[in-house]
């Protein structure tokens, strides 16, 4: 099993989740978070032009079965790329051992 733990646009969330439910990935968690980048948002007020540094994202964690691992992925790149500075990353880890807490059933059918 793996763990696929991505910080997207809050604007692109929508299409994330459609394309992750399009290949079969139909249970995550996220977050709305603030993070540091190199992308510097730009906003105007009243004509003014301001920057800051606090970047407002969707953070999202996927567990899938090995097999899922890349379509998973592929749906994420596809679907949160702007082709722009701040698009995101995506970070793959090793999932041990899963379980249901219901059942007590372990393994990757826990993730069905």
């Amino acid at each position: 099993m793996k763990k696929i733990e991505a910080i997207i646009r809050k604007s692109k969330f929508s299409a994330v989740k459609e394309a992750l439910h399009d290949v079969g990935v139909n249970f995550f968690s996220y977050w709305d978070v603030t993070g540091l980048g190199n992308e510097k948002e730009g906003h105007v007020y009243r004509g003014v032009s301001y920057s800051t540094s606090d970047i407002q994202r969707r953070y999202l964690s996927i567990v899938v079965n090995d097999s899922f691992e890349e379509i998973a992925i592929k749906a994420i790149i596809e679907s949160a790329s702007s082709g722009e500075v701040g698009d995101g990353k995506i970070f793959v880890s090793d999932i041990k051992e899963a379980y249901r807490i219901r059942t007590g059933e372990k393994g990757g059918k826990t993730l069905n």
